[in-house]
């Protein structure tokens, strides 16, 4: 017997990859339900690569008494309105979105990090999915901090246009083509030129300085790995399609050695260490599209600070960042609660 799952933003880039992830991973589905907005109602997704067609039910309409599971991609609009009612009809959520994340009655999960944490999920019947530079971080962390202690982390993110949607994928290619045809280039979804260029500002701007894209990966990684780590992040997007990049400095409480802590990380669950020093010896966003690992490269001893690496580390966000997390999450639980399948 297995699970009644739906698919809440099932037209998105997260959505569909939800999709995709649930057939690829064989996710004991007996029933998945394609939610969206009333006007996605009656446009076919595909499930998986398996050539099955689920029409978008509305999700004004849609009744979650029955269903076991639902994984939210639409939004904190959406989530706000519909989790807790799903929540309320004894359908567990898990949520994309950032708005229950620092909730203390919902459990902010990445499965190979704090598993034990699911286990509160009962207060809301909700669980939160973090932010897709958040997710490879800390499965990038968890395994050095096991052994020797992180006291303080720097990371500058490279983060793909998906992260911000179609929208923002559209925006990337629209641009490159007006550059090279000599076309007018009007920025719309991003605040300057994305095409062959960077911008140093994901989100909103805090009081502070800092942008809630930088804020959200210091709480959370608090909240998932260890709250008495201190971190400062600059969340930057870059002209790539998919695929967040990471260049991240870590300083340890004990010492540890570059050799050592690739040892460690090429056990490490979640984690493809991929470090030669040579040419193309490292990953790029490029190369890990499709993949579920979190790759880590470029693994180096930092001499300016005592206990101090420095690491590489990639991953595809609408993946682990995103779709795949949250089925993780989905058989995690299955596995210590639900026992179904």
């Amino acid at each position: 017997m297995g699970y009644r799952v739906a698919v809440v933003g099932a037209t998105g880039n997260v959505g569909r990859e939800m999709m995709q992830v649930l057939a690829e991973r064989e996710f004991p589905c007996d029933e998945v339900a394609a939610v969206a907005s009333p006007r996605s109602t009656g446009t076919e997704i595909e499930f998986g690569d398996t050539g099955r067609m689920l029409k978008c039910k509305n999700i004004e309409h849609f009744d979650f008494a029955g269903w076991d599971i639902a994984l939210f991609a639409a939004g904190s609009g959406p989530a706000k309105l519909y989790a807790p009612k799903a929540a309320a009809a004894g359908c567990v959520v898990i949520d994309n979105s950032s708005l229950y994340r620092m909730d203390p009655d919902v459990p902010l999960i990445v499965p190979e990090v704090n598993p034990d944490a699911i286990d509160d999920y009962t207060k809301r019947n909700i669980i939160a999915n973090p932010n897709c530079s958040t997710a490879q971080l800390v499965v990038a962390l968890k395994p050095l901090h096991d052994v020797a202690r992180i006291k303080r982390v720097v990371v500058a993110t490279y983060q793909s246009t998906s992260g911000a949607g179609k929208a923002g994928m559209d925006e990337l290619f629209a641009q490159s083509r007006a550059i090279f045809v000599g076309d007018p280039v009007e920025p719309a979804k991003f605040t300057k030129q994305i095409a062959f260029n960077v911008i140093p500002h994901i989100d909103v701007f805090l009081e502070d300085g800092s942008t809630k894209e930088e804020w959200k990966m210091v709480v959370e990684t608090k909240k998932i790995l260890d709250p008495a780590i201190k971190l400062t992040a600059t969340c930057v997007r870059v002209p790539v399609f998919v695929g967040h990049s990471e260049a991240v400095n870590i300083e340890f409480e004990k010492e540890i050695s570059a050799a050592e802590a690739q040892d460690i990380l090429r056990e490490a669950p979640g984690v493809m260490l991929i470090d030669k020093r040579e040419d193309g010896g490292y990953v790029t966003p490029i190369e890990c599209v499709g993949d579920a690992a979190t790759f880590v490269s470029r693994v180096r001893e930092d001499p300016t600070v005592e206990n101090g690496l420095s690491m590489w580390v990639v991953s595809d966000n609408l993946r682990k960042g995103a779709a795949l997390n949250a089925v993780q999450i989905a058989e995690l639980l299955g596995r210590r609660h639900l026992k179904k399948g």
